[in-house]
């Protein structure tokens, strides 16, 4: 992987897990900020839809990096729209059904897939300034970010901000959610290919017991006072 483009000033780094709320915290810290937004996973879940789609197993590699090369993502930056397009289809709602979950983090392991999203992310964000949300971002899609953020929390937690983001409230629901979150982050962690794990210069906020208010609020004050250091 090539190192990061000179514009990683720009970028504000938020990493972690899933269940740890970054999406919905990352989208209000660009809305604070008026900056733009990009959701990274969201890219790896529409090349899935269309992995799925085309009837090709996930764990097929070379022909999951066929696919991915000839596919046009377009991603809106603005942090109030989602708006997900895979050749001219509109995936925004599709990318967060169960069967994308159940795969996504097997096609995002693959290196050449993973190549290819990191230099379209970066394209992405061009000369504005941008809040970036995933799992690589700190360490491999902008290693010079302006600030780097891991945010974590506890499994019970995760599992519980889920399962209510879903509408479950079956206690046997939320026992399989917790497991399928687990699984997720030992294929996330344990990958080969920019595996998940904190940057050594993140700031790591930990949300079990913080509110999505308190964690912007965290986060603004930590833009506020790099922007001092600088």
């Amino acid at each position: 992987m090539t190192a990061g483009p000179a514009g990683d000033g720009r970028v504000i780094a938020i990493d972690g897990p899933s269940g740890t709320g970054k999406s919905s915290v990352a989208r209000e810290v660009a809305r604070r900020l008026g900056a733009g937004y990009l959701d990274t996973g969201a890219m790896y879940r529409a090349v899935t839809v269309a992995v799925l789609d085309g009837g090709i197993d996930p764990t097929d590699e070379v022909a999951v990096a066929r696919l991915a090369e000839g596919l046009q993502i377009e991603m809106v930056t603005d942090p109030a729209v989602e708006h997900v397009v895979i050749d001219g289809r509109d995936v925004s709602e599709e990318i967060r059904s169960a069967e994308v979950t159940a795969a996504v983090s097997v096609v995002s392991a693959i290196p050449a897939v993973r190549r290819m999203l990191v230099e379209q992310q970066r394209r992405l964000t061009d000369d504005s300034t941008t809040v970036v949300e995933g799992r690589d971002i700190g360490t491999v899609v902008f290693p010079a970010a302006r600030l780097k953020i891991y945010l974590t929390a506890a499994p019970a937690a995760r599992a519980a901000r889920r399962a209510e983001q879903l509408g479950l409230v079956d206690p046997g629901d939320i026992t399989d959610l917790a497991r399928t979150l687990r699984v997720r982050d030992e294929l996330d962690s344990g990958r080969a290919e920019s595996p998940l794990r904190p940057a050594s210069d993140a700031v790591v906020i930990d949300s079990t017991d913080l509110s999505r208010a308190d964690v912007v609020e965290t986060i603004l004050s930590a833009v506020l006072a790099r922007g001092r250091s600088e």
